[in-house]
């Protein structure tokens, strides 16, 4: 039997391509044939993966998964697939989040919604990997949806992090961080005026530290760099660091004070399991999957003002007990997120296809 996935983009260091290379060599340890096939990868993964016109026409018995986040080929190619199919939802951004800043992806994620629902009766096992997703496939109909939590290579968090980053921020200011591209759903505006009501109420020694592309939605990005300089906020009081490599991303995560999220939307949102891995305490909106994924972790905040939100910061901070209390609940969430059975789980549902 083959178990093969199929992802739109293979990208190295995304989570959903790190999923299914995590998947592919589960499924060849258990004894199954598994192949990633894609449309497009970055250079340097062709070893890891193979393009969707070298996928071979499954039998019956085979089961194929498109792991879903964007429209694309796949979906009809899916839909018209003999075989037995799978689909794991990762979630697609409102079209309404991007229609002001960008008309062509707020077209394509609207066709999104579109092709997601239009695979409603044709896959024989739906998973998503949060609860918040599994509730969006259900409402549109989708038969016994299930959550596969994300798979995650916890691994690779134990390699060395750059003492040099973490020296170079390691100073007397307080380090907000965020983790996440540079998008309109994210709110980036509302992280600066939080810090900079912290720098002009509270502490000028405050950081405000944003990694994450910062090239996919341009005009946002130089929106949120115009609104920083408008608030006084210097190029080192409001960092956009784009992309950065493993080992400073770590260094990042050891530096910061606070994790704050003000994202409006999000399907999973792996920073915040980041976050637990290296006890930084969270603060977040609790928006859409961001309660289900922090559990009983960190601080969810039901609406956003920048002086709240700031204090807030600040206390979380300064305040040792407080500090305490939210790192262990943080382990203790991570502590139940790493026992959930995923491989039984996984096991079970792809042999009881028959």
């Amino acid at each position: 039997m083959r178990v093969d996935q199929w992802v739109p983009a293979y990208h190295r260091g995304d989570a959903i391509g790190d999923e299914a290379a995590l998947l592919r060599d589960f499924f060849r340890a258990d004894g199954f044939e598994s192949e990633i096939y894609c449309l497009s990868r970055d250079r340097g993964l062709e070893g890891e993966s193979r393009l969707f016109s070298e996928f071979p026409r499954p039998s019956a018995g085979d089961l194929t998964i498109l792991h879903f986040a964007l429209p694309s080929p796949l979906t009809r190619a899916l839909r018209e697939l003999p075989g037995k199919k799978g689909l794991i939802h990762h979630n697609v951004t409102p079209a309404r989040f991007f229609a002001g800043h960008d008309p062509e992806i707020a077209r394509i994620a609207s066709l999104g919604r579109t092709e997601l629902e239009s695979l409603r009766d044709a896959v024989d096992l739906a998973w998503a990997d949060s609860e918040f997703n599994r509730l969006e496939l259900a409402e549109m109909g989708f038969r016994d949806p299930c959550v596969l939590p994300l798979f995650i290579d916890f691994a690779k968090y134990e390699k060395p992090h750059s003492r040099f980053a973490f020296d170079l921020f390691r100073d007397e200011r307080i380090n907000i961080l965020f983790v996440g591209r540079v998008a309109p759903n994210k709110r980036i505006e509302n992280l600066i005026k939080t810090t900079f009501y912290f720098k002009k109420f509270i502490s000028p020694l405050v950081r405000l530290i944003v990694v994450g592309k910062t090239n996919t939605f341009p005009k946002y990005y130089q929106s949120c760099a115009r609104q920083a300089d408008d608030f006084h906020l210097r190029p080192d009081e409001a960092l956009f660091l784009g992309h950065v490599p493993d080992a400073e991303m770590y260094a990042l995560y050891r530096a910061a004070d606070v994790f704050l999220s003000l994202s409006e939307h999000e399907g999973f949102c792996l920073p915040l399991i980041e976050s637990m891995i290296f006890d930084l305490p969270v603060i977040a909106l609790g928006a859409t999957a961001v309660p289900f994924t922090l559990g009983g972790a960190g601080i969810l905040m039901n609406r956003f003002r920048p002086d709240e939100t700031a204090e807030l910061a600040e206390r979380v901070a300064r305040q040792g007990e407080l500090r305490r209390s939210l790192v262990e609940s943080g382990r203790r969430e991570l502590r139940a997120f790493k026992a959930f059975p995923r491989e039984r789980f996984l096991l079970e549902s792809v042999r009881g296809l028959g």
